[in-house]
């Protein structure tokens, strides 16, 4: 008997594995996947104080049948209709969120299967450096700044009700836009494509303003808040202390340095070439490979000789890693 039992479940367990398909794996993948964003969803927005009103709702009604209770049955049924539409309401900037997410998404990897535009490449190129002397130079005087970098989520909103510039990066340009007796010091400073977009732009409150530490300024809620509502990185001058912070998703990260900022947006901006699949190249292994007369191994120098290889001489020395930044969230305290 325990033999036709364990027959049975063995059959019946490679029945189902046997019909399982790829389609299957990528229907449960997907699925985990929205599952994820949605816990994600209600644990980072005030959606968890509104499932906890939904299952009082739903248990209501559920006791309200069996109790035959019918007004609150209807009071019920009325709420849950009209529930959708409150939440589509009430989650509006949560739910806008979320689909700009997953816009981003697609943005990236149409990016990461078409690669950067050469163009673009080459205006961060000379951008970034601009950008950390900039800074620095605002660090050193105290001068308040906030400057906004975008990259997939699109800043229109913001960059309408600020003062489009369209200019080419400079320190004496930021210099002019921060220096506290000009117009546009008053507000963010938009960069898009290494460009200069626009000046004085006003950014969106932060999600869980009442979270955030006292201490924190203005700017710093302000970054805050605009890294909670894109993709984008916003770097803030403290206008007390002088300090460089750096915000993204909703996290501030502070005490860099001007090594450090020219690294940290190197990394995000400029895609690295070697790791494109474009550019990737197959080698083959040395025993396939035909030899040429140039490839000839070369004579070994004399003992007293000093020399190189070629890989040796193109290496560049390994820098020493600079001291990561303090990474802190909302809590973080401003002097």
């Amino acid at each position: 008997m325990f033999h036709d039992i364990l027959t049975n479940w063995w059959n019946s367990l490679y029945n189902v594995v046997n019909s399982i398909s790829l389609s299957d794996f990528l229907d449960i993948a997907v699925l985990t996947y929205l599952v994820y964003i949605v816990i994600k969803f209600i644990r980072e927005t005030r959606a968890g104080q509104l499932m906890r009103g939904i299952i009082v709702i739903v248990a209501a009604y559920f006791l309200s049948y069996f109790l035959k209770l019918r007004v609150i049955n209807w009071i019920s049924v009325k709420a849950l209709n009209v529930g959708v539409i409150a939440i589509i309401v009430l989650f509006q900037p949560e739910l806008r969120r979320v689909l700009e997410r997953f816009g981003t998404t697609t943005a990236k990897l149409s990016k990461l299967a078409l690669g950067e535009n050469d163009d673009v490449i080459d205006q961060w190129h000379t951008a970034i450096p601009i950008i950390c002397e900039s800074v620095e130079q605002l660090s050193r005087t105290a001068t308040g700044a906030l400057i906004v970098i975008e990259r997939g989520t699109k800043l229109g909103e913001q960059i309408l009700n600020g003062t489009v510039l369209k200019a080419l990066p400079s320190t004496e340009l930021f210099g002019n836009i921060f220096y506290n007796k000009t117009p546009l010091h008053d507000g963010a400073v938009i960069m898009r494509d290494g460009i200069i977009w626009a000046a004085a732009c006003f950014l969106p409150k932060p999600q869980k303003e009442e979270l955030i530490d006292k201490h924190l300024g203005s700017r710093h809620r302000a970054a805050i808040g605009m890294s909670e509502n894109s993709d984008a990185l916003v770097i803030v001058v403290s206008e007390e202390t002088g300090q460089i912070s750096v915000a993204e998703g909703g996290i501030l990260t502070r005490n860099y340095t001007r090594k450090s900022l020219e690294k940290m947006l190197t990394s995000a901006l400029i895609p690295q070439e070697k790791d494109s699949w474009r550019t990737k190249t197959i080698k083959l292994p040395s025993f396939l490979r035909k030899k040429h007369p140039q490839d000839a191994q070369p004579e070994l120098p004399g003992p007293q000789e000093d020399v190189q290889t070629e890989a040796q001489q193109s290496e560049p020395l390994p820098e020493q890693p600079d001291a990561d930044p303090a990474s802190v969230a909302d809590s973080g305290k401003e002097e």
